[in-house]
């Protein structure tokens, strides 16, 4: 179950999928990140002819959370349009987890209305755990 706070976090990454760049793949995403200090920020994915070089929509916001002085992510949503709900994918998770807690939540969304909840120490139990290793 959601509260109203993430299907707010929702309805911001649905309105940055919208503005996703996706020509190869057709695979449009929106994130939504909300920091512990209450700022949030979105994202879209951002893909390029070359590979490699094709920017993820959580990375995106993360990035912006940061530059922005923001630290450690409270909750973090992905929106896509494909028929299940997707999760980040493990750059991304890596990407994410120096600026997360073992609570902090991933919410993921599709076009159908389908949701789902986690911990990010769910998603990425190795990486959480190493790194909460090399923290000390």
């Amino acid at each position: 179950m959601i509260n109203d706070n993430e299907q707010e976090l929702i309805r911001v990454a649905v309105r940055y999928s919208q503005n996703a760049h996706a020509p190869y793949s057709n695979f449009k995403v929106g994130a939504a990140v909300q920091m512990e200090d209450g700022a949030v920020y979105g994202g879209c994915n951002i893909e390029n002819i070359s590979y490699p070089a094709t920017i993820c929509a959580e990375k995106v916001a993360i990035a912006k959370a940061v530059s922005e002085k923001s630290q450690k992510i409270k909750c973090l949503v992905v929106y896509t349009n494909a028929n299940d709900p997707w999760p980040p994918c493990g750059n991304c998770l890596q990407f994410a987890l120096p600026y997360s807690t073992v609570d902090t939540k991933v919410v993921l969304a599709n076009h159908k209305g389908d949701i789902r909840v986690f911990k990010i120490s769910d998603l990425a139990p190795v990486f959480y755990d190493f790194l909460e290793k090399i923290k000390r």
